[in-house]
């Protein structure tokens, strides 16, 4: 399968000491993201009123977090018209204070995420004669509570105009979109997973247009469940004390995993180590990687994991790119790491994950970069030899770190990311 090419950095055209010093910046794949997210707009509901209805705001829509799509490497983005029927015509006409006061915990509404405002549209929402662009926000059309039988006709009625949703693991959109759909994904799948608050187990409200989860002082639904019963107490809307709602604390905010993931060189910078587990395609092997662990920095990680998978021990460590991976929350920090001369032996005894590790010839490497790349569940490419070196595609990290040490002189004395 065609991968689709990898996100500019920001002002790749400009000439400066770091670029000279370190090179090109690498954008990755879920990365790039052409939305000015305004992150400070999303408690203002006078906003979000005027951005909902804007006649160039953009919905994504998400079934069970699969995005709508209606060419197969293009997202499909729907109007106010279409997601009336479900989102009513002004989900922020209410400001987060009042929402919170009047909180009821048996209503229950779709997800709704402000992505951003995309400010290459000329005729987008001009807002304070500051910020302008063209609304986007996602919208989570997953039939469930009591708009299930809404969001199922919205579901066939689109379906009905050729549209569908994706499947599997969304790697082979254009990147800018991508990008989008990374955003879209992360915080609705964040608001799903957390819909009660950890400290006292009582539900919880989406605020900040879906950044931000509050867990309110009062539910009217006890008001509400308490009408033709006769009752000494008179009813109250209180919720039992929490301590989120005191000092700074009192919000819940998106979860994000760092996750390290490391191109290993050794100590001649002649080779580099991959590694596979039992479950991957024949020959298919990748860097090593693993989450970071509390108080650890990255460097650290980075060490620590490779020492733990393949018993080999590192010195220097750099880092040399980021990717968002919205499967489910993952920031993946790319590293490269050099062994020490007496230690890279490969030991697979201490940690079971990978079913095999090695060291691998820099020119193997560019090889299989040639002709041996593919995702996971991808046939083998045209050209591959049976039984020769597999790497993950473009749009992985992996294959970006190992590109980075074999074929762009990473380790050079002018080093180059």
């Amino acid at each position: 399968m065609p991968q689709p090419a990898l996100p500019e950095p920001k002002h790749p055209e400009l000439d400066s000491m770091l670029t000279r010093k370190f090179g090109r910046e690498v954008a990755n794949y879920f990365s790039g993201s052409p939305l000015n997210r305004v992150g400070f707009l999303r408690p203002d509901h006078v906003f979000l009123s005027q951005a909902i209805r804007h006649p160039t705001t953009a919905f994504l829509l998400c079934n069970n977090l699969q995005p709508l799509t209606r060419e197969p490497k293009k997202l499909a983005y729907v109007s106010h018209a279409d997601v009336q029927p479900l989102i009513g015509d002004n989900p922020y006409e209410k400001s987060e204070d009042d929402l919170i006061e009047q909180y009821n915990s048996e209503t229950s509404v779709p997800q709704m995420i402000f992505l951003g405002l995309d400010e290459r549209n000329s005729n987008g929402l001009l807002y304070k004669e500051q910020y302008k662009g063209a609304p986007f926000f996602a919208v989570d059309v997953t039939p469930k509570g009591s708009y299930v039988d809404i969001a199922k006709k919205l579901i066939a009625d689109l379906e009905s105009r050729g549209y569908s949703f994706a499947q599997g693991r969304v790697m082979d959109i254009e990147a800018s979109e991508a990008s989008i759909y990374a955003e879209a994904r992360q915080l609705l799948d964040w608001n799903a997973r957390n819909p009660f608050c950890a400290q006292c187990g009582s539900p919880t409200l989406s605020v900040n247009a879906g950044f931000k989860r509050a867990c309110p002082p009062k539910d009217t639904t006890k008001l509400t469940s308490t009408i033709g019963k006769t009752t000494a107490e008179p009813p109250s809307a209180d919720r039992p004390p929490c301590s989120t709602r005191t000092g700074i604390s009192n919000l819940s905010f998106p979860r994000t995993d760092p996750t390290v993931i490391m191109a290993v060189v050794s100590a001649d910078a002649s080779k580099i180590l991959l590694g596979r587990q039992k479950k991957w395609p024949p020959y298919w092997y990748s860097t090593l990687a693993g989450f970071c662990e509390p108080a650890e920095s990255v460097e650290e990680a980075v060490r620590r994991e490779v020492w733990e998978e393949s018993g080999i021990q590192l010195g220097r460590v750099v880092i040399h790119s980021t990717q968002p991976w919205p499967y489910p929350a993952n920031l993946m920090i790319g590293a490269i790491g050099q062994a020490t001369p007496d230690g890279e032996t490969v030991d697979l005894g201490n940690d079971p994950e990978l079913e095999d590790a090695r060291w691998v010839p820099f020119e193997e490497a560019r090889e299989a970069l040639r002709t041996g790349t593919s995702g996971l569940g991808e046939p083998a490419p045209e050209g591959y030899k049976e039984g020769a070196l597999r790497l993950p595609p473009e749009t992985a990290i992996a294959h970006q770190l190992i590109n980075a040490v074999v074929n762009k002189g990473f380790l050079g004395a002018d080093s180059k990311m």
